[in-house]
């Protein structure tokens, strides 16, 4: 079945980085676009960015522009979120799935900025 396994969340001190793995199962993933998301709590899930197939093309929230960077590897079924100049409002689970219908979540990876 249609797996997603989300890793590399943490805490980060205000301006730090992470970078985020998505490791993709159970479907054809060179064949989809890709995308992160994130849900803090008592929030909906909102689309943070997504890839397109070939991995040439990108879009971004308005929130994340400029900081955060989607990246994916079609040879290892994995897709990246490099995230700097993290800010506390980033705080949320991050998680992966499909860049349209997402469906099959996984347990997403935590991410909390704090000082």
């Amino acid at each position: 079945q249609v797996q997603f396994v989300e890793t590399g969340g943490g805490l980060v001190q205000p301006g730090g980085s992470l970078r985020l793995s998505c490791a993709a199962s159970g479907l054809i993933f060179s064949a989809h676009y890709m995308a992160w998301y994130r849900q803090a709590p008592g929030k909906q899930r909102d689309l943070v960015a997504r890839i397109g197939s070939g991995g040439a093309i990108t879009t971004y929230a308005d929130s994340v522009k400029g900081r955060f960077t989607i990246s994916r590897d079609n040879t290892k079924n994995l897709v990246y979120l490099q995230m700097d100049s993290l800010k506390p409002e980033d705080t949320a689970v991050y998680l992966c799935n499909r860049g349209f219908n997402p469906a099959n979540w996984g347990q997403g990876t935590q991410v909390t900025v704090s000082s």
